[in-house]
């Protein structure tokens, strides 16, 4: 595990990190520290390879039982500290996570309880007032994106061919619905949500920004500058709306979500 691209979180963290203070007592896999973004408290999470991790199967930056119950154990600590202070701290949530962990231990052990926590953890953080911003570097599949991300307030892409989310690599998608690699990108070419680009995730509606850097595997000063100053207006945007993720309803592709949503409001 010691290419570029498969260590995105990792460098991505260390840059936009800096000299923040690293939280300790955690799984060697999670990246977590305190620092400060335009005079804003913020903690920064990341999941990353972590090649004696006790789990095999979680040793290539997948989320794991370890993970999903350490980035519960970092947040639920931040929703504690910070429940008396006005200037809570946001959270940054940097995401390079290829899969969650498969394994018959996993699934013994309760890998979904393990994930379901974390998503409960960032999920309660954004709704008692930490904004939480999720920043996709690389590869956001699975329940790993569901545990580590996609509860944020905004979501922020870079625009790079390595940058991509959906609910299973390309192989398993494609022994699932019985086609071939090539069959399954073409279908992905007419159905956005069969895709894998972050073109056309962005379609749907979820993405707040899309960002083009010069060199998303080995960012340079100016790609480090340029995203922070985007999280910065993002924690901006985030404290002149609503708590919930209603922003993400309003593309064009969602517009069969929007109205099921319409209906079961006045439903119920």
């Amino acid at each position: 595990m010691n290419t570029a691209t498969e260590q995105r979180g990792r460098h991505w963290f260390q840059l936009l990190a800096g000299d923040a203070v690293a939280v300790a007592g955690l799984p060697d896999s999670l990246l977590v520290a305190d620092g400060s973004l335009d005079g804003q408290p913020v903690r920064y999470l990341a999941v990353v390879a972590d090649s004696h991790n006790p789990f095999v199967r979680a040793r290539n930056g997948e989320v794991g039982l370890l993970e999903g119950w350490g980035l519960a154990q970092a947040i639920d600590q931040v929703i504690e500290l910070d429940r008396e202070r006005k200037d809570k701290r946001a959270l940054i949530a940097i995401v390079d996570v290829p899969s969650q962990a498969y394994g018959r231990r996993e699934e013994a052990l309760g890998i979904h309880q393990a994930l379901a926590g974390a998503v409960d953890s960032y999920a309660r953080a954004r709704l008692a007032g930490h904004a939480v911003v999720a920043l996709l570097v690389g590869k956001a599949m699975s329940g790993a994106f569901l545990a580590h991300g996609y509860q944020a307030n905004r979501l922020i892409a870079l625009r790079d061919p390595n940058v991509m989310v959906h609910a299973m690599g390309k192989e398993s998608a494609a022994r699932v619905t019985l086609r071939s690699v090539d069959e399954l990108e073409a279908l992905a070419a007419t159905v956005a949500p069969m895709a894998y680009d972050i073109e056309n995730y962005a379609s749907l509606g979820l993405l707040w920004e899309t960002l083009s850097v010069s060199n998303a595997a080995q960012p340079q000063a100016d790609d480090v500058a340029k995203v922070q100053d985007c999280l910065g207006n993002a924690l901006k945007d985030i404290a002149n709306g609503p708590l919930d993720l209603s922003s993400r309803l309003g593309a064009s592709n969602r517009e069969a979500s929007s109205r099921v949503r319409e209906l079961l409001r006045a439903q119920w």
